[in-house]
């Protein structure tokens, strides 16, 4: 029997999760969670094969929480309605072993839970076609001035730590607006860590 710990901060959508996945022979739900702080705890307890987790949720997100459990023998999969190839990023590096999308058919996630039980991980295709593809744009040096501007760093003080000329910082900063195509450091910051180009 797969036992299972669900986490969803949508009530309707825990329950309903929660008596489909009932319905298959060989699962069990053990738990149901209202964020990824009870998920934790919940995982930490029961000792569930499977944790099936969403992103946004209160106190601590589904990411977070996936996080603190990477090193654990619980199968963590994310199910969410963010197909953003940022979070997909810090899923792969939390070593998930699934990134569904709530979109998908409902057999298609007791399959997946198979699947992950059975070894395999399985990652919703259409981001990985988006993590493939979207390659930073930015030279290293773009980089380390975006990452120093990300930081709260004036032009002042980014020229003192790379050791170049205001002017040539002044210089990064614009071509670093035209390759990400944004109009201010707010939006080259957002988009960065969106798409997880930050170190």
């Amino acid at each position: 029997m797969i036992r299972i710990v669900i986490a969803e901060d949508q009530r309707m959508l825990l329950g309903a999760l929660g008596s489909l996945l009932s319905l298959e022979d060989d699962m069990e739900v053990v738990g149901q969670a209202a964020n990824g702080e009870e998920a934790v705890a919940l995982v930490q307890t029961l000792q569930p094969d499977v944790c099936i987790m969403d992103i946004e949720m209160p106190l601590k997100t589904g990411l977070d929480a996936a996080e603190e459990l990477k090193d654990c023998d619980c199968k963590v999969i994310i199910l969410t309605t963010f197909a953003r190839t940022g979070y997909f990023q810090r899923a792969i590096k939390a070593k998930v072993s699934g990134y569904l999308l709530k979109d998908s058919p409902s057999e298609e996630l007791a399959s997946s839970i198979r699947s992950i039980m059975a070894g395999r991980r399985v990652y919703a295709p259409e981001l990985m076609d988006d993590f493939y593809s979207e390659e930073n744009p930015l030279t290293e040096r773009e980089k380390d001035v975006l990452e120093l501007v990300a930081d709260g760093k004036n032009t002042k003080q980014i020229a003192e730590e790379l050791q170049i000329k205001n002017g040539t910082v002044r210089n990064y900063i614009s071509t670093i607006f035209d390759k990400l195509e944004v109009k201010n450091r707010i939006e080259a910051i957002s988009q960065s860590k969106e798409k997880g180009w930050f170190k």
